[in-house]
This record gives C-alpha cells, sequence and structure tokens, in this order.
C-alpha cells in the first residue's frame, strides 16, 4: 500500500496536508500555555479558550459549506490556508509589541477552526475527484499516518523550541506550515472546472441543511455519524481531565507526560498501514463493525492510572491501543463516508460531520469538567469511559448495498486524471 502510486497531484495534495500537519502538531497547545505563561490565565480561561474558539469556529463555518460545494476546491484550500497563517501571525506580532490579550487568542481560535473545517470539507471533494475510487481507501489511509506521525514527533519538539526560543516559536512554525501548505496546493498542476449548480439562483438558506439531510436520511452514515459523536467527544473530553489527573494529582513530571501521549501515536502508522489489507481480507462493513467497537473498550482504563513506571505504562498502553483501533478504524471511514456521498454534496456534507464534532467534543468536554469539578478528574474519567462503552450500539448492522457510481465525475469540481 505505501507504495501505490496515485499521481504526482495528490503528491502534492498530500504533501500539503503534511507540513500543515507538522506545523500544527509543533503548535499543539500553543494557545492554551501562551495564555497560561504570557496572560496568566486560570484554569476557567484555558477551558473557555479550548471551548468556546472551536465552538465558535463550528458557527462561522457553518454558511461555508454551501460556499464551498459551488466554487473550485483549489483555490478555497488556499484560501483558507492563507486565512490561517495571518489570524495565526497576528499573535506573534502583538505579543512583540507587547499587545496581547486574552480576546485575540479566543478569535484567532475561532478563526482557525472555522479555517480548517472549511479546508477539509474543499480537500474532501477534491480527493473524491482527484484519485479513482479503488484508490480512496489508500490515500485516506496515507493522510492518517501523516496525522499520527506528525503527532507523534511534533509536541516533543514544539515544547523543546518553546523552552529555548520563547512561547511563541511554535505559532510562527505553524503559521509558516499554512503559508508552505498553501504554495504545495497552488503547484497541483491541472484543469478544474466551475462546479455545476443544478439551478442559477444563490445558495439557499435551506442548503446550510443538506449536508445534515443526507447524513441523517442515509442508513450507514447515520449510524456511523452518531457513533462518531459520541466517541470522538468523549475521548476529546478524557484529555483535559487526564492532565489534571497525571500532572496535578499524581505528580507525574512534564516529560512522562509528553511521553505518554507522544509515544502512542506512532501505533497510527501501524493501524493505517493496516487497513487496505484488513478491508481486502474481511470486507468494509466487519472492519467498521469489528474496529469501531475495539476503539471503544480501551477509554475505561485510563480510571486505573497510578502513580510511577506502572501508570506510566498504564497510559501509554492504553493510548496505543486507541490510536491503534483508531487509524485503522478511520481512513475505511472517511473512505465509506466519500464513497456513498454525491459529489455535488460532497463539501456540505463534510462540513456538517465537522461542526458537528467540533460542537459534540465543546460539549462533552465542557461537562466533563463540570462533573470533574464536582466530583474528581478520575471519577469523570470512568464516567466518560463507561458511556463510551455503549457507542457499539450505534455502528450499523447491516452492510449497505454497494455505492452507486457517480456519474458527474467533475461535479466536485475537479476534472479525472487521464
Amino acid at each position: 500500500m505505501g507504495r501505490r502510486p496515485l499521481g504526482q497531484r495528490f503528491g502534492w495534495l498530500w504533501a500539503s496536508y503534511a507540513v500543515s500537519a507538522y506545523g500544527s502538531a509543533l503548535g499543539f497547545g500553543a494557545l492554551p500555555l501562551i495564555a497560561v505563561l504570557v496572560l496568566d490565565a486560570g484554569p476557567a480561561q484555558v477551558s473557555a479558550l479550548s471551548a468556546v474558539g472551536p465552538a465558535v469556529g463550528a458557527l462561522i463555518a457553518l454558511p461555508l459549506g454551501p460556499w464551498v460545494e459551488f466554487r473550485r476546491k483549489r483555490p478555497v484550500m488556499i484560501a483558507m490556508d492563507l486565512a490561517r497563517f495571518a489570524a495565526m501571525m497576528t499573535i506573534p506580532v502583538a505579543y512583540a509589541l507587547g499587545r496581547l490579550s486574552f480576546v485575540q487568542l479566543l478569535v484567532v481560535s475561532a478563526v482557525v477552526a472555522a479555517a480548517k473545517i472549511a479546508f477539509g470539507a474543499a480537500s474532501g471533494a477534491y480527493l473524491k475527484a482527484l484519485v479513482r475510487p479503488d484508490d480512496l481507501l489508500v490515500a485516506n489511509a496515507r493522510f492518517e499516518s501523516t496525522t499520527w506521525s506528525s503527532i507523534a514527533v511534533g509536541p516533543p519538539l514544539g515544547g523543546a523550541a518553546i523552552g529555548l526560543f520563547g512561547p511563541v516559536t511554535t505559532v510562527v512554525a505553524d503559521a509558516l506550515s499554512y503559508l508552505l501548505s498553501a504554495l504545495g496546493v497552488t503547484a497541483i498542476r491541472g484543469r478544474e472546472e466551475h462546479p455545476r449548480r443544478t439551478d442559477r439562483s444563490r445558495v439557499r438558506a435551506g442548503e446550510l441543511l443538506d449536508g445534515w439531510r443526507h447524513l441523517l436520511a442515509h442508513p450507514g452514515l447515520r449510524a456511523l455519524y452518531l457513533n462518531q459523536l459520541l466517541v470522538s467527544g468523549l475521548i476529546m473530553a478524557t484529555e483535559p481531565l487526564l492532565a489534571v489527573l497525571l500532572l496535578r494529582e499524581l505528580g507525574f513530571p512534564p516529560w512522562q507526560y509528553g511521553l505518554a501521549f507522544a509515544a502512542p501515536c506512532l501505533g497510527g502508522l501501524i493501524g493505517s498501514r493496516l487497513a487496505r489489507r484488513v478491508v481486502a481480507r474481511y470486507g468494509q462493513h466487519r472492519i467498521l463493525r469489528t474496529v469501531g467497537t475495539l476503539r471503544a473498550v480501551w477509554l475505561i482504563g485510563l480510571a486505573f492510572v497510578q502513580p510511577g513506571v506502572v501508570g506510566l505504562a498504564t497510559v501509554i498502553a492504553v493510548e496505543l491501543a486507541i490510536i491503534i483501533s483508531m487509524s485503522l478504524y478511520n481512513p475505511v471511514l472517511a473512505t465509506y463516508r466519500l464513497e456513498h456521498t454525491p459529489s455535488d454534496r460532497v463539501a456540505r456534507t463534510l462540513s456538517a460531520w465537522s461542526i458537528s464534532s467540533s460542537a459534540a467534543i465543546a460539549v462533552l468536554s465542557a461537562l466533563g469538567g463540570l462533573l470533574a469539578g464536582v466530583t474528581s478528574p478520575r471519577t469523570a474519567i470512568v464516567v466518560a469511559g463507561l458511556l463510551i462503552l455503549a457507542s457499539p450500539l450505534l455502528l450499523p448492522r447491516r452492510p449497505d448495498p454497494p455505492p452507486v457510481p457517480d456519474r458527474e465525475l467533475t461535479a466536485a469540481g475537479v476534472t479525472r486524471p487521464r
């Protein structure tokens, strides 16, 4: 799978994704860290930055789905990269001038979140038209492996860079990665047609909900969509809780905390590289059912973490199991979603999916924080671990018929390579 050629245009798209993924990994957690180190923000403000910014970004992104759908995708991706570059660069400039504020961090977080959703919608639609249907899983697996490898390498290097060069160093690196990504997308050659609408009217208000209509009307997508909201929301909600548990209550040093999350990400390379082989052997539906269930059973293990080396090994083992499962499941899910979505609705569907995911993570993170405040972080992790065990009930029980080939190959705005 790793050597399967997908063409030069996909190579540029993959390279653009990789450079922005590694830049974002270097800047992982940079805004909360700046809020604490530079602005002396308290726990409530840091939580607000982690939840409110992405939630507002999701609201901003709501009208962008139809807008992206009926425009050429490469210019949209370039514009979103440049928007993120400009927004992120305001932070080091304000820091240098002594004018940095918490409100600015919130605004930047919201803008970056909205641009990320729009970029993802455009790139998903572009990918579906760029590669052949039987290569979608290979392409998605490569993106998945890049994501996990960047997370394994980026945060430790980012932490070291902050210690050596100051708190805004990784923000500059993240911003420049978006600029390089825009240049990579610009380098993609090939004719891109303007998407055709079924009518000549402007975007209607009802089209804002078309992505959700498609997700909820399709039985398989509906089940996978609801399952993903619950699973990703609960997993992400435990991250700040686990940070408090490990760093404050159990006394883990920061380097061990970083190791506990960086080392298991190497498992993402294992799962993503297995995706095509296991689907070819066992079938798409069985993998979605089996691996979708496996990724839900591990989270409860974090509730049993103890101090010392044994506790560190427990976190690494649990996170490794979760990440291997997720990295195998995610490209199969992404491929299924593209296969069962018409090309003239891909951007709206992906936008709706991302907006819902951001909202679910924000809500469940807030609820987890409230529960931890009333009880304890360990209790909140236990509750999340028990709730996620019910998520496999939402997975589709029967395989769908094969998707009907999309006759409008250029509906997403890209002419297929010949």
